[in-house]
């Protein structure tokens, strides 16, 4: 589906369907619309759809309105949704080419339009439905729509970047393996001068100390890797920023031999949607063209049960020569990212983020829709928090309690990878806090809001979301 800008009169396109927004209160823009919505009892809350046949009275073969609440409630997160929903009711009535009212944010718009328009198909014997071919915004404003047009392209982009990582997660852990996201990152930064991509292997990680990745690893068939990509500026300024994101990259977790209940596994091939997100910002993180220098950092592993498997009670030495003893072999991701982010630390970035499906206790204190952020640094913090929520993914600090330090400690080690059950996302902010050496981070735990297990709104339904990649991206721009 192809989004542009064009000026015109959206009552004067010619398309199978045009959209119109429709705040509460405000006089329609038709009089058939108005007899249609009047005689249906619509009411033009945030996100409902009317569709009317136009009979012939204007040239295009449909109207959908889609409400867009009340207007002085109305924000960017209302465009995405209303957009969103907009596409969705000309979907279902076939429509390929569409013209859309610009009622709001033209990137928000086309960001909520272009996710909305996804569907994850491979594995779908019958015929998809075809998506429109074309989504135009109308503005009958000059001012505006030369506005619109770079809106629309940076929209775009971050959706695009979105469902990069949506494909990614949402493909079964039999077609996604560790050396998969190694494959993955190599082919994006083909063509592209402005990113590298160094790749440790097994033997290298043996060389390098990197326990954590090795020990979580050795149960699978599946050897462990972990993958460093850099993207520089074309002309990078002496005092240009230095950032790492680093993302978990669990292709599949078992729960090792702490195996998990057969259900609770159904959904686990999503256990490496950190690092997705991280490579959906790198797959156009050159055309974003960041001042900032980004460093891109996973370590891939599978965590399964076998006779090689880690046990609890083991002890291994991770990147940094500490100690962590193995209480729970489902509490796999803390340990590996142990070695990811003290890799991370060696880049001497000015800023880290890690993003991770890192907790359970984290859903249970947020629920399904709500990312944990816990950071060791305000100013970094406030500045993803507020990426976020321009992103229009929803974030909430939590605190990283001192006191609860010591319930990582153990007798036999200097960290234990399992707490007591209580406060269980705040014990696992705090042991990845203690790798990070000082260096101001930010810590996100996307367990919720990265896999949906039912539809949430118009653009994110079953699956995978892609969440956190347009809060990366939208950090990345404004540095």
């Amino acid at each position: 589906m192809i989004i542009t800008v064009k000026k015109g009169v959206i009552l004067d396109e010619k398309a199978d369907a045009i959209i119109l927004g429709q705040f509460v209160d405000a006089k329609y823009a038709h009089e058939l619309v108005e007899t249609v919505a009047k005689e249906d009892g619509f009411k033009p809350a945030l996100g409902a759809t009317l569709s009317v046949r136009t009979v012939g009275t204007l040239p295009a073969k449909r109207v959908i309105v889609v409400g867009l609440g009340d207007k002085k409630k109305f924000t960017d997160d209302s465009a995405r949704l209303a957009a969103a929903a907009a596409l969705n009711a000309a979907k279902s009535v076939g429509a390929k080419k569409i013209a859309c009212e610009l009622f709001g944010s033209a990137k928000a718009m086309a960001e909520g339009a272009t996710l909305a328009n996804y569907e994850y198909g491979r594995y779908k014997s019958e015929t998809k439905k075809k998506s429109p071919v074309s989504f135009d915004f109308v503005t009958d404003d000059g001012r505006v729509l030369r506005v619109a047009k770079d809106d629309v392209a940076l929209g775009t982009l971050y959706a695009n970047a979105t469902v990069f990582a949506r494909d990614l997660v949402n493909t079964p852990a039999l077609h996604m393996h560790p050396a998969s996201l190694v494959e993955c990152a190599k082919e994006l930064a083909k063509g592209k001068g402005s990113i590298r991509v160094k790749v440790y292997d097994q033997a290298a990680l043996e060389k390098m100390g990197a326990g954590g990745l090795l020990s979580i690893a050795q149960g699978s068939e599946f050897p462990p890797y972990l993958v460093h990509m850099t993207y520089k500026p074309k002309a990078q300024k002496k005092n240009a920023k230095r950032v790492a994101l680093v993302g978990k990259a669990v292709t599949f977790d078992s729960g090792g031999l702490s195996l998990k209940p057969a259900n609770s596994m159904e959904t686990m091939k999503c256990d490496m949607a950190g690092a997705a997100a991280v490579l959906g910002a790198f797959s156009v993180i050159a055309e974003l063209a960041p001042s900032a220098e980004v460093h891109g950092i996973f370590g891939a592993v599978e965590n399964m049960p076998s006779g090689k498997a880690i046990r609890p009670g083991d002890v291994v030495t991770v990147l940094n020569g500490k100690t962590i003893e193995i209480k729970n072999t489902d509490a796999e991701g803390r340990v590996t990212l142990a070695d990811t982010l003290t890799y991370a630390t060696r880049q001497k970035p000015d800023a880290i983020i890690d993003l991770a499906t890192l907790t359970g206790a984290c859903v249970v204190a947020l629920g399904e829709e709500i990312t944990g952020l816990m950071s060791n640094n305000d100013a970094l913090a406030n500045k993803v928090s507020s990426a976020a929520k321009d992103a229009g993914e929803k974030m909430w600090r939590m605190p990283l309690p001192e006191e609860y330090r010591e319930l990582i400690k153990t007798d036999i080690a200097d960290y234990k990878n399992d707490a007591p059950r209580w406060g269980g996302s705040l014990t696992a902010g705090l042991l990845l806090e203690e790798f990070v050496a000082g260096l101001p981070w930010v810590h996100l735990d996307i367990a919720g809001p990265a896999f949906n297990e039912r539809p949430v709104n118009a653009f994110e339904k079953k699956g995978a979301t892609g969440h956190g990649t347009r809060t990366l991206l939208e950090y990345l721009r404004n540095l």
